[in-house]
């Protein structure tokens, strides 16, 4: 496999005609938005009919959604980890078992099905919490970069923007060496870290951003130059924070504090930095969490999957912590599940229901998702916003009857991926009438590339 970036031919001058469309406050009919290199150059309102010469898209028009948090080679865990019982710590095992059979081929075959997945879903932009570095054993591949590069050749060829999150994973725990599964991950030291990470080079569909696997996973001593790195090229830094009261019983023992604490003590917190699940948090933690500006992406579908719990996300908001959403282990790939998800899960805990609006539930799968893997400008439809949009129908079994003005709530609340009919990407259609474009059968593509690991 050449793993080249897929250059998708000259900058796109396009006009669509959007019957319905979400404009960030309310559902307005009949809407064209003009497109000029990828960009959205405007936007007209009362536009009854088609103009000649646009593109068509029925149906409610979104900005295209942000899955803020992927581990692309959990796809293949999907329906697997579901026999049996057990914890989040046994799941972990199958999960290593699969992560020793990957190479850069079968993980780009994976990733490339998997992204493409995430387009028929309407989403246009990843983040990938990539720790999947070296060949099994730890020896770094000729190419050290070979694992991360594979995920962004994925992403070109699926169509979708890409933020790699290229993560420092260098311990199996507070004082512990990585184990035999863990050693592929690991660069050994920050530095080490740091010095491969900076050799990864993004483009026009490719950010490059930094994360901490865990307070568990990185010596504190260490996590400054993970930060440092991030501050330097003011780029995204993710953490996965406590996800178990494991891992806050652990961090407790070993340095008296909670993680969070620990991450803001050696400055890890901050607008840039998006804590993943928050779930395990203290009162104070939740203020030093809202108080910086950190951000915090919620992953329902992982969360109950994975017996996590439900995560304070109201009270992390209110004290200023931007929520996003993301689809994590890829139970399933699906942004309105995880967007109703956490307001169905609030009410559940506070047996009181609307925490969130429609409107607000959107945002998070969209532009504060997107803000949160470096791209504050997309998740709108506005002139400037890059091109990025998808189209839910309005006339399937699950959203046919509420009339146009509630479009946005039948989105959040009835709609699923399979829903999607339309997926633009930089004004280019990668999702047409619920097919893509480049790949023709991403079912047998995903079917495939999960089989080639069981062999």
């Amino acid at each position: 496999m050449q793993l080249t970036h897929r250059t998708t031919g000259a900058p796109v001058t396009a006009t669509y005609w959007m019957d319905h469309a979400w404009l960030g406050t309310h559902v307005e009919p009949g809407v064209t938005l003009d497109v000029a290199d990828g960009r959205i150059t405007g936007i007209r309102t009362g536009v009854e009919t088609p103009p000649p010469g646009a593109t068509v898209l029925r149906g409610l028009t979104l900005p295209g959604l942000a899955n803020t948090h992927s581990h692309a080679f959990h796809r293949a865990l999907r329906a697997t980890v579901q026999v049996g019982s057990g914890t989040f710590w046994t799941w972990r095992e199958l999960m290593y078992r699969t992560a020793s059979r990957l190479t850069p081929d079968t993980y780009f075959d994976l990733a490339r099905a998997t992204y493409a997945e995430m387009a028929l879903a309407g989403i246009t932009s990843v983040g990938e919490f990539h720790y999947l570095h070296h060949a099994p054993g730890g020896t770094p591949y000729a190419n050290p970069n070979a694992m991360g590069e594979a995920l962004i050749a994925a992403a070109a060829e699926a169509g979708i923007r890409i933020t790699l999150l290229d993560t420092a994973y260098l311990a199996a725990g507070f004082g512990e060496k990585p184990n035999r599964h863990q050693l592929r991950f690991s660069d050994t030291t920050a530095e080490a870290w740091a010095e491969r990470a900076s050799l990864l080079k993004g483009d026009d569909h490719t950010l490059i951003g930094a994360a901490v696997h865990s307070v568990r996973a990185v010596p504190a001593g260490q996590l400054a130059t993970v930060a440092q790195w991030a501050e330097e090229r003011n780029a995204p830094l993710h953490v996965h924070l406590s996800e178990q009261t494991a891992e806050n019983d652990a961090c407790h023992a070993a340095h008296g504090r909670t993680p969070t604490r620990l991450l803001a003590d050696h400055g890890v917190l901050g607008p840039r930095t998006t804590g993943i699940h928050n779930t395990h948090l203290t009162e104070a933690d939740i203020e030093l969490l809202g108080s910086s500006a950190t951000g915090t992406c919620m992953c329902p579908t992982t969360e109950r999957d994975l017996a996590d719990g439900i995560g304070p996300a109201a009270a992390l908001q209110k004290a200023g912590s931007p929520l996003s959403l993301g689809s994590d282990s890829h139970a399933v790939i699906d942004l309105f599940e995880e967007a109703r998800a956490m307001e169905l899960n609030e009410r559940l805990r506070t047996h009181i229901r609307g925490h969130w609006t429609a409107a607000a539930l959107l945002r998070a799968a969209s532009a504060d998702g997107h803000a949160a893997l470096g791209r504050p400008d997309a998740g709108v439809l506005e002139p400037g916003a890059p091109a990025d949009l998808t189209t839910v129908a309005l006339d399937s079994v699950r959203t046919a009857g509420p009339v146009p003005r509630l479009a946005a709530e039948t989105a959040v609340f009835a709609a699923s991926a399979a829903d999607v009919r339309h997926t633009v990407v930089a004004g280019r259609h990668i999702v047409r009438d619920g097919r893509h474009t480049r790949i023709e059968d991403v079912p047998r593509a995903l079917a495939e590339a999960v089989a080639a690991l069981h062999h």
